[in-house]
């Protein structure tokens, strides 16, 4: 049997609420995003799917799960910030104004900016949302994936007519090389982590996926979560979920709790061994959680999980093939979700926390009770359908 660990490391570096930190998820920019995103073709909210089933055997009041699987058909939730990322350059390029900032307005320019090209490192679905977002308004996009990236998955950003390349590095270097060859080159760095001196752009990626929550207060106007759980991998996507809820409705706040895989836990690292400051984890970065495995956190994302999340946990990948198979062999009564390795990891750790005597403590320090009504995120599908089939139905 291979190895089940879970450590959870409570956030005592918590500060006061500050506005700064989170004056880029205001509710008028939430609006502007949500409104790019209802513009562009084929845009739908993604499904939010009620474990009422799974809850009660598990003993709490709810479970909700936004299954972004099903967004624009690419498997992942990554074409929010890509999109909206692009769009901010492109609009700024052409001096479009906040209001004309949609897609058809954008398109319509297109011959002033047909020879753009972005670049970016990615594990895969940044890179195919960047590769998709770059066909659909005419630019060129060149895409580099670190050592030991699924074929399926180049293939898969290659179909967008993108220049896709496996490098020898592990994903911080690719980040590092990308960077370099948009200087070389002149090209647009796309990335959606930031540093020092390189955070525009990771910020309007961070703001992309504020419509994730606006689905999910649309959706769900009665039940409001009391935890939520969020992978991440540089921390973009978790530190923009928190930022928008703490700033899109005035109820108690959800206790959030940040998941990293235990062979990557840039953030876990990070406060548990420099107070709060950057940390890289260096090597390989072994985990089957392709999406999460990053070695170096976001700067803007970790400044703003330091702030208000309640805990962070590392865990081992046998946590993320657990979810997988539960996602895809439901209870009766409960719907299906194809949820790949980086999506499945948070529901593996629920299903853990609350059914494994082993982490009772962890539940308890969580003050995951009777009451709980948890949100998760399921960010991707079957992104590398061999393995998917492989993990859940073997």
């Amino acid at each position: 049997m291979e190895n089940l660990n879970i450590s959870c490391l409570l956030n005592n570096l918590q500060t006061n609420y500050d506005p700064e930190i989170f004056d880029f998820s205001n509710i008028k920019i939430v609006e502007k995003v949500i409104k790019f995103h209802q513009s562009l073709p084929g845009y739908k909210p993604t499904p939010l799917v009620n474990l009422s089933c799974l809850a009660n055997k598990l003993g709490i009041s709810h479970l909700l799960v936004k299954d972004e699987s099903q967004r624009f058909n690419l498997n992942a939730f990554k074409i929010l910030g890509a999109s909206y990322a692009i769009a901010k350059v492109l609009g700024n390029r052409l001096n479009l104004g906040e209001d004309e900032l949609i897609f058809d307005k954008i398109l319509s320019a297109q011959p002033e900016f047909q020879n753009t090209t972005f670049v970016t490192a990615t594990d895969g679905n940044h890179g195919r949302a960047v590769a998709w977002v770059s066909e659909k308004l005419g630019c060129k996009a060149i895409v580099y994936l670190p050592k030991n990236s699924s074929p399926a998955r180049l293939q898969a950003i290659k179909q967008f007519g993108a220049k896709a390349f496996i490098t020898n590095f592990n994903y911080d270097d690719t980040v590092i090389y990308a960077e370099k060859m948009a200087k070389q080159k002149k090209w647009i760095l796309l990335q959606d982590t930031s540093w020092d001196g390189y955070e525009k752009v990771p910020t309007h990626i961070m703001q992309g996926y504020f419509t994730l929550v606006t689905e999910f207060l649309s959706q769900e106007p009665k039940i409001w979560p009391t935890h939520i759980f969020l992978q991440a991998g540089v921390g973009s996507l978790a530190a923009g979920v928190l930022a928008c809820m703490y700033t899109s409705a005035q109820k108690n706040k959800p206790k959030f709790i940040v998941v990293e895989p235990e062979g990557a836990p840039c953030l876990y690292n990070s406060m548990e061994l420099n107070e709060g400051r950057p940390y890289r984890v260096k090597g390989d970065l072994p985990t089957i959680m392709a999406g999460l495995a990053c070695g170096e956190p976001s700067r803007l994302g970790l400044r703003i999980l330091k702030s208000r999340a309640t805990a962070f946990i590392k865990c081992s990948d046998h946590v993320a093939r657990q979810g997988m198979k539960i996602f895809g062999n439901p209870l009766p009564g409960d719907g299906t979700i194809i949820s790949g390795e980086s999506g499945a990891v948070t529901l593996g750790l629920v299903y853990e926390l609350l059914s494994n005597k082993r982490f009772k403590h962890l539940k308890d320090k969580l003050d995951i009770t009777r009451d709980a009504k948890i949100l998760l995120f399921s960010t991707e599908g079957a992104t590398d359908p061999e393995a998917y089939y492989e993990i859940v139905w073997s």
